[in-house]
Formats: C-alpha cells, structure tokens, sequence
C-alpha cells in the first residue's frame, strides 16, 4: 500500500504481530555533536538572511550521530522503549500502559536531556547576542528549524516558521492568509474529520469577511466522500483545510489527489499534519501542500512547540500576525520595515528550550527505520483491530482502508468516561469524550466516544491488556 505522499507503508515486517520485536536501527547513543560556533559577523548579502545567522550554504544541521544498527527492514519495539522513561513507572499499582498517543506522545530520554541541558547550561536568548551562549542558542534553534524541513521535505528552512503548534499555525494561516485573500461569498472546504483546530480558526475568520464554510462529509467507514468533495470545488473555493490523518478516526485521506483538485480551481490547502509525522514520512513537496502543520507533542517533542510549513512566495506575501522584537527589520515612529520570512511571522522571543526539544525528537525519529516502524504499527493496528472485535459489545468507529493506529469505540451499557476511568484504575492510558472532533462524531450520531492510540512504542502485550480489561469491565456489566 502507497500513502498520499507517495511512501509505502506496507513493507519490511513478515510474521504474526507478535513477532515484531527483531532488530532495529536507533539514533545514535554516543555523546552528542557539540554545536558549531556562528562566525563572528555575517553580510546580509553573503547568505540571504540577517547577521545573527549563518550564511545559507552553512545552515544544514548538524549530522546524527550513526545508528547503532544498520537498517534492517525489521523493529525492535523493546530497544525503543528502552528509551522512554515514563513507560517504566507504574499507576495505580500496575504497569503503565499508555494508549493516549493521539493526545500526546511520551518524551525519549534524549529529548528529556536535551531540554534539561538547554535550561542547566545553555540559556540565552536567540538571533541577536554576540556572546558564545547567544549563538550556541542560536545554532541549536536554526538547526531545528533545519530539522522540521528535512522532516517535512521541505526545501528551504526558511520555510518553517516556529508556532505553539498546529492550533497557532492554523490560526497565524486564517489570521494573516485568510485575512487577505477571503472576501464574500468565498468558500472555505473543511472535511468532516477535522479536529477543531482546523475548523475553529475558519469559522472564526468566515465570519469577519463574509466568507461560508462547506463541509466535506465522511462515508460510513471514515473515508472522506471523495465525489462529494469533487462536486462541492469551484471556483469560489478559496481554501481547503484538510487532515492528513484523523485525530478520531484514523482515517489518512488522499492528500496528494485532493489537492491537485482543489489546485485546478486555484484554491491553496492547508494540512493538519499533527496526527501524521510521528506515524509515516511526510513530503510536503510531493503532496504540493501550500501549508502543513504539525505539533512538537504528538512527535515526541516537548509541548508548546510546533512548525509551520509554507511555500515561500506565500509566506512572503502574508502580512505581520503579531508585532514586536525579533519579526522586524528597522523601527521609527514613521515607519516600520519588518524582517524577511520565517521572522517576519515570529514575533517576540521564541520557545527556545521548546526548540531544542523538538531538534532531539525529529533526530529521534529520523535515526529510527521509519519504514519498518511504519510497518511494525500498520500489523499492530490491524491486531489490536482484530482483538477488540473479540470483546462483546464492543464497536468500532472508523474503519477506513489505511488508517493509523486509532482506535475507536464504543462498549455498550458502558459510560465512555467512565470506561476510561476503570482502565486508568488498571494502569491503562486512554482517552474519552468528543475529543475535539464533534463533527467527526456527530456523523455517527455520537456525542463521545473511548479511544486507544497507538504510538510506535506500543506492543501486542500493550494491545492484550487492553483487550483484557474491556472483556473483565464487560463481564462484570453483564452480571450487574
């Protein structure tokens, strides 16, 4: 099976879900690469850029460290949770087993380091000192961004802009974007499946300029209608706001062809990336996304970061969001120049152990065989499916060709918030309520629902007990 952007996902991995744990390639475990020092002082001429940053040519990240194996095609689960402290501790008397992956994703060791290390011996402030803690900061925030890029598939760095996370960059995209191309009567498509976060900030900025929201509905397995998506393009539509991979459902749309669509008619596209980069590569370029954003929490990375991904020409032509130090270029009380992209659009100091959190995370996973990790949750997904249709009661939402490890439910006679409090009761982490996609659940006539999310770290032993305590909680209903 091929992804949107073009990756097969499907590959790598032969043998039952149990057989999983084989071999693996690691980011590297050696000391880390001390950061380049900045030159002393540089042209805006030399690189393109301001004098605080290095030349263009010298802004490539600092290599990882090698893997500890070589690629494979095979993942050794049990090596990677070495990794990951908080899946050692135990809750309520027994093991954690953390099925919340669609909320947040838990921290390795080396991006807990990386942010104790940026606070224990690397404060500064960023871009503007010419002290040797200023520009080590600085190397290690413009790596970063580097990182994001590779990440994405993003040709240029400058082309990643530092946000919260996705809720930040959608609304930076409708604030500033939306502000200055949506007029009346133009049409802004939002699928069904969006997390309010790609639907909120649309709304919000529909009704100051006049513009209508269209809805793309879903078909009953989860998949986005594709015939009504064709049909409800025109050319009044200006935008589509489309997930890459839904945060309720699982579903993974074809981005690639939708956007090509909404293309032809001159509309951009706006993908919510958040529930996609931590579970398959990601080419922005491939998908010819106009925006793709993503959340340094959902991959590994510290809360409160996030990146913004958007073709050059199009960040160029946004206006300021918000006003201050850092996103200008010359101030009087005349007049105001501002500072060339992605600057322009960071207003302020940024979050900058955030920063160093999210460069350890997206090294993490770039030093991992994203293929076979990819494979390893495609046969856990389609296990843990298997196994919760054994539990009585239980149905499934969403269960659309493709998805990623998101895993719906419903257990009849059984509260979903007070489900999830007897599995948190038996060490086990998952999430209930609408879970910011109303929409989504609306569409099967729910208000909430249970949901376990899976994470790469995540085992057929993590997926046992779970099934486990449904069918315990089941039976004990059923005899009350």
């Amino acid at each position: 099976m091929t992804t949107p952007d073009g990756f097969g996902r499907g590959t790598g991995i032969s043998g039952a879900p149990g057989g999983l744990s084989t071999a693996t390639t690691l980011p590297g475990r050696g000391a880390a690469t001390p950061p380049n020092p900045l030159p002393e002082a540089l042209a805006h001429a030399a690189g393109g850029g301001r004098y605080w940053l290095p030349a263009q040519a010298d802004r490539r990240p600092t290599p990882t460290a090698a893997p500890t194996a070589a690629p494979t095609g095979c993942f050794d689960v049990e090596a990677v949770r070495r990794d990951f402290p908080q899946l050692h501790r135990e809750v309520n008397g027994r093991p954690l087993v953390w099925l919340d992956n669609g909320a947040t994703t838990l921290k390795p060791r080396q991006v807990v380091e990386a942010v104790g290390e940026h606070y224990a011996s690397g404060t500064s402030n960023v871009h503007r000192g010419a002290h040797a803690l200023a520009k080590q900061a600085t190397q290690i925030y413009e790596e970063g961004r580097a990182e994001a890029a590779k990440v994405l598939g993003a040709p240029d760095p400058d082309e990643i802009v530092f946000v919260r996370g996705t809720t930040e960059a959608v609304n930076l995209v409708a604030q500033t974007w939306g502000r200055a191309n949506l007029g009346v009567g133009d049409e802004i498509l939002v699928s069904a499946a969006e997390h309010h976060s790609n639907l909120v900030p649309w709304q919000l900025i529909a009704k100051e300029r006049r513009a209508r929201i269209v809805p793309v509905p879903l078909l009953p397995d989860g998949q986005l209608d594709q015939d009504a998506y064709r049909d409800l393009l025109g050319f009044r539509t200006k935008l589509v706001a489309l997930t890459h991979a839904s945060n309720v459902l699982g579903t993974v749309p074809p981005v690639a062809e939708m956007t090509a669509l909404a293309h032809r008619y001159g509309a951009k596209v706006l993908v919510d990336g958040a529930q996609a980069v931590a579970h398959f590569p990601v080419d922005v370029t491939a998908l010819d996304a106009d925006f793709y954003a993503f959340s340094g929490h959902k991959v590994f990375g510290p809360t409160g970061i996030g990146a913004l991904y958007g073709k050059r020409e199009l960040l160029e032509a946004m206006p300021p969001w918000q006003g201050g130090g850092n996103m200008i270029d010359s101030v009087s009380f005349d007049e105001t120049s501002y500072a060339p992209v992605p600057h322009r659009l960071e207003a302020g100091t940024g979050h900058i152990g955030g920063v160093a959190g999210l460069r350890a995370a997206l090294r993490y996973l770039s030093g991992l065989d994203r293929r076979a990790a990819t494979a390893h949750e495609e046969q856990l997904t389609a296990y843990a499916t298997a196994a919760l249709r054994t539990v009585p009661g239980l149905r499934l939402i969403g269960e659309a060709p493709g998805k990623i490890g998101v895993l719906t439910f419903l257990l009849a006679g059984t509260d979903p918030i007070a489900l999830a409090g007897a599995l948190d009761q038996q060490g086990i982490a998952i999430r209930a309520g609408h879970h910011c996609a109303q929409p989504a659940l609306a569409a099967y006539g729910l208000q909430a629902a249970a949901r376990a999310s899976l994470a790469l770290y995540n085992t057929v032993q993590d997926v046992d007990s779970l099934v486990a305590a449904l069918q315990g909680i089941q039976a004990e209903a059923a005899a009350s």
